[in-house]
C-alpha cells in the first residue's frame, strides 16, 4: 500500500530511537564536551597542588625519589621556618599598601578618563585615544630606564611612589576595557540627566559609576594581581630592606635558602592566598567585566 505525503513527511521528521545499548550516558556526554577545559584546569592547578604539598612535607619527603604529590607526613613546620627566617608580616603589610594604593589609584583615574573618551563629546577624544592604545604598544622595558632617571631625578627612589602614582595618573588598558564598557551604555541616559540640570561630573558619578561598576571591578582586580606580584619594579626602585614587598622578599629568601624547599613554598603559599581570596571575591564582576568590554 502506498504512503500518503502526510505519512511520508511525518515519518521523516520523526528522529529514529538508538538501541538502549547504543545511547550514551549524560555523564558521559557531558564529560567529553568539558574534557579539554578539565585538561587544561589541571594542567594550569597542578603547580598549585605541588606547590601546597612541598609546604606540607617534611625535609625527607621534598628529596624522596621518586616523588609523591601527597605527603607520607603533615607538618606545619615549614611556615613556622619561613615566619622565623624572613620578615613576613612587614613585607606582606608592604605589599598591601602598594597593592591598595594602585587599586584606588586606578579605580580613581582610569574610570573619568573613560567617560571623557566615550561619552564627551570634543574634537581630541579620538585622536587622544590613539594615543593611549599606542602606548600599549610599547614594551615596559623600553621606557624602563627614562623613568627611572626622572623618579631618581626627583628623589623618589627607595620610596613607594615610582610603584603607586602611575597607578593614579590612568593605566592604558584599564582606560581602554573601561571605554569600550561605557560605549554600551545608552547615550538617551546621559542626555536625560543633562536636560534635567546635572553637572557632567555629577552625571558621572550618579550614573555612569553604578553602570560600570563591572568593569571598573575587573579593572581593580587586574590591578591588584598585578601590583601584587609585580617583581620587576619593587626590585629596581626600593634599596632599603625594610620596604621589600613580598616577592622582593621571597627572591631573597631563595637566595640566602636555596636548598630549603619547603619553608620556600610555604612563603609562596601564603604570598599566593591573598590574590586568589581577590579573584574569587571579584569573580562575578571580573567575567561580566570583561564580556561586556569585549562586546561593543
Amino acid at each position: 500500500m502506498a504512503l500518503s505525503d502526510t505519512q511520508i513527511l511525518t515519518d521523516a521528521r520523526t528522529p529514529r530511537e538508538l538501541p538502549a545499548t547504543k545511547r550514551t550516558p549524560k555523564f558521559l556526554r557531558r564529560l567529553r564536551q568539558h574534557g579539554l577545559v578539565i585538561a587544561l584546569a589541571l594542567v594550569f592547578v597542578f603547580p598549585l597542588l605541588v606547590m601546597l604539598s612541598t609546604a606540607l612535607k617534611s625535609p625527607q619527603d621534598v628529596f624522596s625519589s621518586p616523588p609523591t604529590l601527597i605527603p607520607s607526613e603533615w607538618t606545619f613546620d615549614n611556615f613556622a621556618t619561613a615566619f622565623d627566617q624572613i620578615p613576613v608580616w612587614r613585607y606582606l603589610g608592604n605589599t598591601m599598601l602598594v597593592a591598595g594604593l594602585s587599586v584606588l589609584g586606578t579605580a580613581l583615574s582610569c574610570p573619568l578618563v573613560a567617560y571623557a573618551l566615550s561619552k564627551v563629546k570634543w574634537a581630541g577624544a579620538k585622536p587622544l585615544f590613539i594615543m593611549v592604545l599606542a602606548t600599549m604598544m610599547l614594551p615596559p622595558q623600553v621606557t624602563l630606564i627614562p623613568l627611572f632617571l626622572i623618579w631618581n631625578g626627583v628623589g623618589a627612589t627607595n620610596t613607594y611612589l615610582p610603584l603607586v602614582v602611575p597607578a593614579f595618573l590612568g593605566t592604558p588598558f584599564f582606560i581602554f576595557l573601561i571605554r569600550q564598557f561605557l560605549m554600551n551604555v545608552p547615550d538617551d541616559l546621559i542626555e536625560a540627566a543633562r536636560l534635567d540640570g546635572a553637572s557632567e561630573f555629577r552625571t558621572y558619578a550618579t550614573i555612569v559609576l553604578p553602570i560600570a561598576r563591572p568593569a571598573i571591578v575587573t579593572a581593580a582586580v587586574f590591578q591588584f594581581v598585578w601590583a601584587w606580584t609585580d617583581f620587576l619594579n619593587p626590585l629596581i626602585y626600593l634599596n632599603d630592606e625594610s620596604t621589600y614587598t613580598l616577592s622582593i622578599g621571597l627572591y631573597a629568601f631563595f637566595g640566602e635558602n636555596d636548598v630549603a624547599w619547603g619553608p620556600l613554598m610555604a612563603a609562596c603559599t601564603m604570598f599566593t592566598i591573598p590574590a586568589l581570596i581577590i579573584f574569587l571575591i571579584g569573580q562575578k564582576f571580573f567575567i561580566g567585566g570583561i564580556s561586556a568590554g569585549a562586546i561593543k
